[in-house]
């Protein structure tokens, strides 16, 4: 579901969160968390692209998966709308999927 479909807008969810009492200081980020709409194609995270697990992905190397398994790394990264039509990198991060212990 693209962004624009939300129904609180940015600067909303920021009111809302001050209002409440959030405190907020010049290069604090916010998000608003995994966005998903009604249609297949429009999970947004794994436990709902695998519908609880009950539709296992297939990746790219031909193997399968439901839920993240030891060994695995997940890297996220992200970009925003900049000026002149560019984009801004927010960066990424990488994690590796440990044995509970």
């Amino acid at each position: 579901m693209p962004f624009g479909e939300m129904y609180w807008t940015p600067a909303q969810q920021l009111a809302h969160m001050t209002v409440n009492g959030a405190s907020l200081r010049t290069g604090d980020l916010f998000a608003s968390g995994t966005i998903s709409g009604p249609q297949k194609d429009q999970r947004g995270s794994l436990i709902e692209l695998s519908w609880g697990g009950r539709e296992p992905l297939s990746l790219a190397d031909g193997s399968t998966r439901t839920f993240l398994e030891d060994g695995d790394v997940v890297t996220i990264s992200a970009t925003a709308p900049g000026t002149a039509g560019g984009h801004i990198s927010l960066g990424e991060v990488t994690g590796a999927v440990g044995p509970a212990r």
